[in-house]
């Protein structure tokens, strides 16, 4: 009886309950005609799904489409597979099957479908947005067409591709964050990256320690005010020079390691540099550096849990 309750309730507005409800398939929503208020989310589209492509009214020549084309492929994404069959025909005297997925795809584009899936798949395990992936789906394209890196194997292309593509998107992640997700040494990323920046002519925006402090400090589930704190310690270290020829990373794993001690939330060298990929030894010979300057580099309203006379000397 409950069951078949429910599936006869009817969904009205409360405002308006004899104002027939229009039904907008596109964002799957239920609206009141008179009040715009969304009754209902979610609502299945239970049209049909065939689409007719002809010049003619009728109806009768409903015709089905595959996924959308990609631009970036030479062959406009359209290809041919040839199953095996189950049939003796199928094979020939020696029970070698005669059709062994044979495709009218070229080669370049055979290349580009598992380069893109391959940075697809990276991009997935890191979670970066779609916009990332087009970008370095792009530029991938444009080094494959070019023949600029014969030699190099595409998964190293790709990777450094990727790894382009989040640094001009704005969301930079680090060699060892892409070496993780890729089939590829971190060297191997490094020297395609280069060759592909030249090959290209393009540019990235320098790295900076701000770029990395956000992600790093909520990774390592630090409050808002370490930090702010530390983002403030890691700038005014590169302002006072202080850090001369140390990485970014590097000087922004000491700055949250600086920060974090001096707070309640404390954070051990080892715990920073796995999330960093910076070893303890590089965050130790920043830290050095940063140390004996660290009443000058905390912001002034930081509540300190320990003084700056208490921090770790290392």
């Amino acid at each position: 009886m409950a069951s078949s309750s429910r599936s006869h309730a009817k969904i009205f507005c409360p405002a308006h309950p004899d104002a027939p409800l229009i039904e907008d398939y596109r964002a799957g929503d239920m609206i009141c005609p008179e009040c715009g208020l969304v009754i209902g989310d979610r609502v299945v589209d239970v049209g049909t799904e065939w689409r007719t492509f002809n010049n003619e009214k009728s109806t009768n020549d409903p015709t089905r489409v595959g996924a959308a084309e990609n631009p970036l492929l030479n062959g406009s994404d359209l290809s041919t597979v040839v199953g095996r069959g189950t049939g003796d025909a199928s094979f020939d005297e020696s029970g070698v099957a005669k059709y062994q997925n044979r495709r009218t795809m070229s080669s370049s584009d055979r290349a580009l479908t598992n380069a893109f899936r391959e940075i697809n798949n990276m991009a997935d395990r890191i979670n970066l947005t779609k916009t990332i992936v087009d970008r370095a789906n792009s530029l991938f394209k444009q080094v494959h067409d070019g023949k600029t890196l014969k030699g190099r194997s595409n998964d190293a292309i790709a990777s450094s591709c990727l790894y382009i593509a989040c640094r001009q998107e704005g969301v930079p992640r680090t060699f060892k964050e892409i070496c993780a997700v890729s089939k590829v040494s971190k060297k191997e990323i490094g020297r395609c990256f280069k060759l592909i920046l030249k090959a290209l002519e393009t540019s990235v925006d320098l790295i900076t320690t701000g770029d990395f402090m956000s992600r790093f400090c909520s990774n390592l589930g630090l409050p808002n005010t370490v930090q702010r704190a530390a983002t403030h310690i890691a700038r005014k270290a590169v302002e006072l020079d202080i850090v001369p020829g140390r990485s970014p990373i590097s000087v922004a794993a000491a700055a949250i390691y600086m920060a974090s001690q001096a707070s309640q939330d404390k954070k051990s060298q080892k715990e920073i540099g796995d999330i960093a990929g910076v070893a303890d030894v590089t965050i130790r010979q920043s830290y050095k550096l940063m140390y004996p300057k660290a009443a000058e580099l905390f912001p002034e309203d930081f509540r300190f849990h320990t003084p700056v006379e208490q921090l770790p000397t290392l």
